[in-house]
């Protein structure tokens, strides 16, 4: 069994949709989880500490550097310490398709400061942690967007592809340290925030179920597997490497 009982992961916008659902699995599988989330945090981790699950709570915005640090220390403070790292946070739900030359250097910067620059204060932080520990693992969600080149997106298609090569450089950076860095990238996936969002659906529902293997909707629990893979012992080989959990819609 690929065993991550007793492992202490904090997940990322994991209030509602993929990462709660990742949080979820990982606390059913025997994990401590911190959720982290804007807003949220508490009440989703409520919901897992009812269901006799281990669960706790951090409010924070990733794309500002005390918050995330002040996550770190308070992971640390309730568990004492951090063995996995799942970088869920992202916008992508509140986006409205867009031509490229429709957008602002505005739209970029907001995308780019969660997408991008979020990963990187989330996994600068955890790394002394990592190094005391002498390993641990980071497991980024990007997309399969970034393969793709999904138009009407061009900044989102561009923070996952940015997500991929960040993936990709720690990996070769953090190995000497034991710490393990791979990706999972999703293909459209009925999220909570996702459903809310009825243009982006009427846009993208139809196209990815036309171009997928399995033609039928992906929900966030079909991402639940390949990330307990990459934060458990059977992937302790493994780093630097991209798995796209689409449906078959993107052979990578």
């Amino acid at each position: 069994m690929n065993a991550i009982e007793d492992s202490v992961v904090i997940v990322t916008g994991a209030a509602i949709g993929i990462g709660y659902a990742l949080a979820q699995r990982l606390a059913e599988r025997g994990a401590k989880v911190m959720i982290a989330d804007r807003e949220g945090a508490q009440a989703a981790a409520d919901k897992l500490t009812q269901l006799g699950l281990a669960a706790g709570a951090c409010t924070v915005d990733v794309s500002q550097p005390e918050q995330v640090e002040a996550m770190v220390r308070a992971t640390v403070g309730k568990y004492g310490r951090v063995d996995s790292l799942v970088n869920n946070a992202g916008i992508y739900s509140t986006l409205k398709p867009k031509p490229f030359e429709e957008l602002e250097a505005e739209d970029w910067r907001r995308v780019f400061d969660v997408n991008v620059i979020g990963v990187f204060l989330c996994c600068k932080a955890v790394l002394p942690e990592f190094k005391k520990a002498g390993g641990g693992r980071i497991v980024n969600i990007s997309s399969g967007v970034a393969f793709k080149g999904n138009p009407w997106m061009a900044h989102y298609v561009a923070s996952k592809g940015a997500v991929v090569s960040m993936t990709r450089s720690l990996a070769t950076e953090l190995g000497r340290h034991g710490v393990l860095v791979n990706s999972v990238a999703p293909g459209f996936t009925l999220s909570e925030g996702v459903n809310r969002n009825a243009e982006l659906v009427a846009g993208v529902k139809e196209p990815s179920l036309r171009n997928r293997v399995l033609a039928r909707d992906m929900l966030p629990e079909d991402l639940a597997g390949a990330v307990e893979f990459f934060c458990g012992a059977q992937s302790s080989f493994i780093t630097g490497q991209t798995l796209v959990v689409d449906g078959g819609a993107y052979f990578h």
